[in-house]
């Protein structure tokens, strides 16, 4: 009887090796591609630099990349509409991408077709991306569109919160409402989506408002992506996609990638980060008053009081749960990751930064997605949505 049992425990515990194996390798053979990070801003508030060993500082370094299997970063290219030179300042975070290239040659490399990201894999260097954060920052040029293309950006979210002469935002569309004085795409806001569909440049609709959205469905020539939203139905933020976006972007050949933003998973969030918010109110104008983004303010408050905010933050089920209602919606194929790592300050619990990333594609698996589908989530996805904009 105890050899039997010994013999029933020894099959168990290989069978849980095996299956830790199985995620490993599983994510460990996949392209995973972030669409959404947004530690060149970070860096610069943070006074940091992105081949440092910066564990407990940031979400991400160049070492937790590797750790987490990341093989496609797009960094994201942000400043907030209190910059007086939003062009200027974001060629600045673009240096600043360009540079951690130069310096770390045989860890990352810059890409900028589809061509150059399969060799970067290949060669086990970080593909290092940029997708610019705001449509304010070609200051209603299109030149400017054209020269950051040149200099290797590859997706233009149209607004930030901000809307711009141009194109409505989420945030605007929902509290100024009739006050606008125009709502969606102008004229001119068409010809910019038309000129990103001529470059090649992705066309990105997280943080539009829904009349703009519905323009650039009406507008585009390419595949679009959601960057970096969520599912409204799950939690109803501006800032998520509703059931009808959603399938439009699947029709569009698009995908949408999953915020990891607790606020933009859970419902029950904002409430709970409110009240902490209000509690460390000095501490949040203090940062203020040295001229630190907002965004940015709010986050180093977050980690100054790190317990009680891992304390509401949602379990890692809740963001598969986004995923599993796309794929049930649409289909596994229009689903991807934006994390939005460095850019929040909180993603839900054991996703503390980029080497987390492993746990996701154990979950998934855990909820019975094929090696295939998991490689598509991971990265294949939005490789289809890089091809099809560039040829």
């Amino acid at each position: 009887m105890i050899r039997w049992l010994f013999i029933l425990i020894s099959f168990f515990s290989i069978a849980i090796v095996a299956d830790a194996q199985r995620y490993k390798r599983i994510h460990t053979n996949a392209i995973l591609v972030d669409t959404h990070n947004d530690f060149p801003s970070a860096s610069i508030e943070k006074k940091v630099s992105f081949d440092a060993d910066l564990l407990g500082t940031t979400h991400s370094d160049i070492a937790r990349m590797r750790q987490g299997g990341v093989d496609v970063q797009i960094f994201s290219i942000f400043c907030g509409p209190e910059q007086q030179q939003p062009y200027l300042f974001a060629n600045r975070e673009i240096d600043s991408v360009i540079e951690w290239v130069k310096r770390n040659p045989n860890r990352m490399t810059q890409v900028r077709t589809p061509g150059e990201l399969k060799r970067a894999v290949k060669e086990k260097r970080l593909a290092a991306m940029m997708g610019v954060e705001g449509g304010h920052m070609i200051e209603d040029k299109i030149e400017n569109l054209d020269k950051f293309f040149v200099r290797g950006v590859r997706y233009m979210t149209l607004t930030w919160n901000n809307s711009t002469d141009w194109a409505t935002s989420a945030a605007d569309e929902t509290t100024k409402k009739d006050s606008l004085p125009h709502k969606g795409l102008t004229d001119f806001g068409k010809k910019i989506v038309a000129r990103m569909n001529e470059l090649g440049m992705i066309v990105d609709v997280s943080h539009v408002g829904e009349q703009t959205f519905w323009d650039v469905i009406n507008t585009t020539t390419k595949p679009v992506i959601a960057s970096h939203s969520s599912v409204w139905t799950l939690c109803p933020h501006r800032r998520n996609l509703k059931d009808d976006q959603i399938k439009a972007i699947a029709k569009n050949g698009g995908v949408i990638h999953v915020n990891f933003y607790a606020g933009f998973l859970d419902s029950t969030y904002q409430k709970k980060s409110t009240a902490l918010e209000i509690k460390y109110k000095p501490e949040l104008d203090s940062l203020l008053s040295k001229n630190i983004q907002p965004d940015y303010a709010r986050m180093m408050v977050g980690e100054m009081h790190r317990d009680e905010l891992d304390a509401i933050r949602p379990p890692l089920s809740i963001l598969l749960d986004h995923i599993d209602y796309i794929v049930k919606l649409v289909g596994v194929d229009y689903v991807g990751l934006g994390s939005d790592f460095d850019g929040i300050e909180a993603a839900p619990s054991g996703l503390n930064g980029v080497q987390d990333f492993p746990l996701i594609t154990k979950a998934l698996l855990e909820r019975g997605y094929s090696k295939k589908d998991i490689r598509k989530i991971l990265g294949g996805n939005f490789i289809r949505v890089f091809k099809a904009n560039l040829y």
